[in-house]
């Protein structure tokens, strides 16, 4: 009966997957054909060529996530350049602004070569920000500082919004737990396995009336 079930589960996750790459593939189609079109036209406009960066750029995301549900241990990590993981996270986090009045600061103090899963990463920088950003009712403040420090990539992610409860902080990155109405209670838990699964790692720095701030650690590639 177990095996059955296993078997039906294996199936459906198949056929779910591949639907969901059937329209990522229209997706990532028409996003090119619209940079082909604007390209033609003489259009030069950054604006909508960086939404469609960020598009194609959340397509892999969603691509490798998928992926992971074919297998236990999907990790590719390889060389990355710092600076420039920190720079894309941050843009494609700022899709999640909508209405907000919120500023952005990014400081990079150094770079150097990291040894990390690319999409996995970047979905971790994104999560972060995104929650910073939810975490702001209307006007509010984002800072990314990133410095390497002793042989180790650091991303430091804070925001002034609503700060997460002392009695609670503990249990943020625990499945399932949420403080949001629509949230599923996940994000934090996935970021942090992800993160371990690369010898890399994610935590609460602290959490008060003028700060909530984040911490990432990336192995730097030393040889």
């Amino acid at each position: 009966m177990i095996e059955k079930l296993s078997d039906e589960l294996n199936l459906q996750i198949r056929c779910v997957s591949h639907e969901i790459r059937n329209h990522l593939s229209i997706c990532d189609m028409y996003s090119q054909i619209i940079r082909k079109n604007l390209e033609k036209a003489g259009i030069c406009n950054p604006s909508i060529d960086n939404a469609l960066d960020c598009i194609q750029k959340s397509i892999q995301i969603i691509g490798s996530n998928i992926l992971e549900l074919k297998s236990l241990n999907n990790t590719a990590s390889k060389i990355l350049d710092f600076e420039t993981i920190v720079k894309e996270g941050t843009e494609l986090a700022k899709a999640y602004i909508a209405d907000k009045n919120i500023e952005f600061s990014v400081f990079i103090k150094n770079n150097a070569k990291i040894v990390a899963d690319e999409n996995r990463l970047l979905a971790c920088i994104v999560n972060i920000i995104k929650n910073g950003i939810e975490a702001i009712e209307v006007k509010g403040k984002i800072e990314i500082l990133a410095e390497v420090k002793n042989n180790t990539a650091i991303i430091k992610i804070g925001n002034n919004g609503k700060p997460i409860p002392k009695d609670k902080q503990k249990e943020i990155f625990t499945r399932d737990y949420t403080t949001k109405n629509s949230g599923c209670g996940l994000g934090l838990n996935i970021c942090k396995k992800y993160l371990e699964e690369q010898n890399a790692g994610l935590e609460l720095l602290k959490s008060g009336k003028n700060l909530t701030q984040f911490e990432i650690t990336i192995p730097v590639y030393d040889k």
